[in-house]
């Protein structure tokens, strides 16, 4: 069987040479690499290496080396295809059954060709930018000002993209090449086909990979325009979940610093770089995943995830922690750290220094206690009811964790916070997880489990029983001709309750009662018809929205994001790009129901907007004021959070109250 060697690929980028070695030899880590006892020849003194940045092992004494499948081959006795499955199984993949055919290997081929053309084309753009750099007093000016030197922004390959529309048309002969948009560096408008590039007056971040290609870019404006950081869409050579900006200029780094350290924003890893912290990278405008998690581990053993101290600082925390829980092993070190929320890493190193950072750093909170914090969130640890919330919270994150020390730890830890023993702890555990399994589809009730005919409704109307047909009035509905028509019963004698004398009343057919619509319907349909809105919302906008019901914080999570990535878009774009997404059904539902498009003048929309917000607002503002108000007993900074709360809130109704 000829196994696709676009699979091989696929299955080498998601297993890690270290675990597998790691099971059959004992490594310690000495330096960048593992080493141990080479298991291919007898030694007393290692020789046997594994280098987790090139996912390979070689052994000095014998000669021995290769990949993760050549070690199961060469240790196991496998044959490939055996190793290929063996790695499949452990990662979950589906190993290709059928034999190449010349067609797909030709299509495999034509694949790599695009991809390396298409980061050709970047890296020719990347040129460029950075020429324009030299000439841009605006974008040196801002990085004078953010310290940065012009060494560590050559390091970084820091560019300028003039304010033009078609800056790039310069660039390239071809400006009409259908590649340049596939690389996302040229937008072709919906309407009307024009093209124009998509960075113009941004201070420009070339993404690399591992290998040091430019596969996208990022870009920041000067000022306080919106969205501040537009990034290079998917492409064939550029995905957003498996890449982290910065890594491959911090290789050296991680391993002389012993950590990586997670940012939220390309300048504050070019900053850090700047201030002595070459180990920064960050994520590139979206959450973190196990992929960006696991790519770091392939370099160092520790990872520090840095985030501002704010709700929504706070929700990305949460995001990495349940991204790397599955990695989780004894041997790894995983912390997160909040700074004071009006600094980030930045500020605060130039005002502290690089020691209180470092110190900062050595503090962060571990993995462990900061899975009992998720836990424990909006849980009055101090009540029965808040123990046994807390012990249900914590129990999907603890179960994602790999068995060993650490976890077994936990289930100790969680058992006695939640005032249980372990193995009382377990059993809820165990019958909760079996309360919520999926439950198959029932068989139907055999015949002799009917219900009694008193549960059933009646068939009809005149199968009423016979005290209501003779003393006792009741309405019937007899139908005649297709229309229906109220008539009163007593005993044999029949009379017409409405109309003039001599009609027959005909009640108006009755539909369903519309659904109200809610704020949140209402500022879901404003923003998807009128994206641009966007640009004048404020960062307690978007937390109050992304934290309102359970129905509608996915669909705004997910428009931020969108617009976050590439600013305003039209419906019919923004459709395109929700399929398949969780909040796809919502919005189809609200842009087709009615009132879908919002009607009136810009102004006044954009004013209707406003003001919908602020009542949301509020409605946050409350909720927050309560679960400070729970916290007071426990937490010292819950009267602080509390008072501020409060005080926003109603300066938000006097301003509400004055523009009514």
């Amino acid at each position: 069987m000829a196994i696709p060697q676009s699979f091989i690929q696929e299955l080498l980028s998601r297993v890690d040479v270290v675990d597998i070695v790691g099971r059959y030899v004992q490594l310690k880590k000495g330096g960048a690499n593992f080493m141990g006892l080479c298991p291919f020849h007898s030694e007393k003194s290692p020789s046997f290496t594994v280098s987790p940045s090139k996912q390979f092992f070689h052994c000095f004494g014998c000669g021995k080396n290769g990949n993760a499948i050549g070690f199961l081959m060469e240790h196991a006795g496998m044959g490939f295809v055996e190793a290929v499955q063996e790695l499949a199984n452990q990662c979950g993949l589906q190993v290709p059954q059928d034999d190449i055919s010349p067609a797909e290997r030709q299509r495999q081929a034509q694949q790599k060709q695009k991809a390396e053309t298409l980061s050709d084309l970047l890296e020719k753009a990347g040129d460029s930018y950075r020429r324009q750099l030299k000439a841009a007093p605006k974008a040196i000016e801002y990085l004078k000002k953010r310290g940065v030197s012009g060494e560590v922004s050559k390091r970084f390959g820091l560019g300028y993209a003039p304010p033009g529309w078609h800056g790039l048309a310069s660039v390239f002969a071809e400006y009409d090449n259908p590649q340049l948009e596939e690389c996302g560096l040229i937008i072709v408008g919906e309407e009307d086909s024009r093209r124009y590039d998509r960075f113009r007056d941004r201070l420009m971040f070339p993404i690399r990979n591992v290998k040091g290609e430019c596969i996208g870019f990022g870009g920041r404006v000067f000022g306080d325009e919106k969205p501040k950081y537009l990034n290079s869409p998917e492409t064939p050579v550029f995905h957003k979940g498996r890449e982290l900006y910065g890594l491959y200029e911090a290789r050296q780094a991680l391993r002389d610093m012993g950590y990586a350290l997670v940012t939220e924003g390309y300048m504050d890893v070019v900053a850090l770089a700047q201030l002595g912290f070459a180990n920064a990278v960050a994520t590139l405008g979206t959450a973190c995943t196990p992929d960006h998690v696991q790519k770091l581990f392939r370099f160092t053993d520790a990872v520090v995830f840095s985030f501002d101290g704010d709700g929504a600082g706070r929700r990305a925390a949460r995001k990495a922690l349940d991204a790397a829980l599955p990695l989780a092993t004894d041997t790894r070190s995983i912390k997160f750290l909040f700074l004071p929320s009006e600094h980030d890493p930045d500020s605060f190193i130039r005002e502290f220094g690089p020691e209180a950072f470092s110190r900062y750093v050595g503090d962060a909170t571990p993995l462990s206690r900061f899975l009992i914090e998720a836990a424990s969130e909006g849980c009055d640890l101090g009540q029965t009811e808040g123990r046994a919330h807390m012990a249900s919270n914590a129990r999907p994150l603890w179960s994602l964790l790999p068995d060993g020390a650490l976890k077994r730890q936990l289930l100790s830890e969680i058992a006695a916070l939640a005032q249980l023993d372990t193995r009382d702890l377990s059993d809820i555990w165990a019958q909760e997880a079996a309360r919520t399994a999926p439950i198959a589809r029932r068989a139907p009730a055999a015949p002799d489990n009917q219900p009694p005919e008193w549960d059933a409704p009646p068939q009809s109307w005149d199968s009423a029983p016979e005290w209501e047909m003779s003393g006792s009035p009741a309405a019937h509905v007899q139908q005649d001709g297709g229309n229906w028509r109220g008539r009163r019963e007593f005993g044999n004698r029949q009379r017409k309750p409405w109309g003039k004398k001599g009609e027959d009343w005909t009640p108006p057919p009755l539909g369903p009662r519309p659904t109200p619509v809610s704020r949140e319907d209402q500022a879901a349909r404003m923003l998807m018809c009128h994206m641009e809105f966007m640009e004048e919302m404020t960062h307690e906008d978007f937390d109050a929205l992304a934290s309102c019901n359970s129905n509608h914080a996915p669909l705004f999570r997910w428009l931020e994001a969108q617009f976050t990535e590439s600013g305003p878009r039209s419906w019919a774009v923004l459709r395109g790009q929700m399929q398949g997404a969780a909040c796809e059904a919502l919005a189809s539902k609200l842009m087709n129901g009615a009132h879908a498009t919002p009607e009136g003048e810009v102004e006044e929309l954009r004013r209707e907007l406003r003001g919908t917000l602020n009542l949301i607002l509020v409605e946050h503002l409350k909720r927050e004021e309560g679960k400070a108000l729970k916290e007071i007993a426990t937490d010292p900074t819950a009267a602080r959070r509390y008072i501020e709360f409060q005080e926003r809130r109603k300066k938000l109704s006097v301003i509400m109250s004055a523009s009514s």
